[in-house]
């Protein structure tokens, strides 16, 4: 079965569309089952999509916060500054602050959004986003995941 929403049209188990985001492009993936997802969950996730800046903003503040343990950001940033693609790291932080963590975290790039609506309680991942430094260059990714009312579930480094 499948349902029908304002914004991502026919709900099946997929959905997915390219996202001008800034100065780049986004992946913005809905994987649900159209039995098990309702339209509140699909309503925050299309309101999740248009405020994809406001959110992206919220989780690089979550991202420095954690810059002062050995964390999964930090774990990250030590991984791609100081790993074998490096240079490349380097040259995609376009920020001179002075603070070199601070500088590649304002400089990631935000890859993709994955959004699961059928995961609509408290604690559950409805949403994951992937950022990359140099991402086309490095394969390291900072993966943060948000429940439905935004707040972080989980922040890991895939490597």
């Amino acid at each position: 079965m499948s349902i029908e929403h304002d914004y991502f049209g026919l709900i099946g188990d997929y959905w997915a569309e390219r996202k001008e985001y800034g100065d780049q492009e986004v992946e913005v993936v809905l994987d649900a089952d159209a039995d098990l997802v309702s339209t509140a969950a699909l309503d925050a996730a299309a309101t999740m999509v248009g405020e994809l800046e406001l959110v992206d903003d919220e989780l690089r503040s979550v991202f420095v916060g954690q810059l002062d343990g050995r964390g999964p950001v930090t774990e990250f940033l030590t991984a791609v500054l100081d790993g074998d693609e490096a240079d490349a790291a380097d040259a995609a932080i376009t920020r001179e602050s002075g603070d070199r963590h601070i500088d590649a975290l304002r400089s990631l790039s935000l890859v993709r959004v994955d959004l699961r609506p059928d995961a609509d309680r408290d604690g559950d991942v409805f949403a994951e986003f992937e950022y990359g430094l140099a991402p086309e260059d490095t394969d390291a990714r900072l993966v943060a995941s948000i429940d439905m009312g935004r707040e972080i579930v989980d922040v890991r480094f895939d490597a």
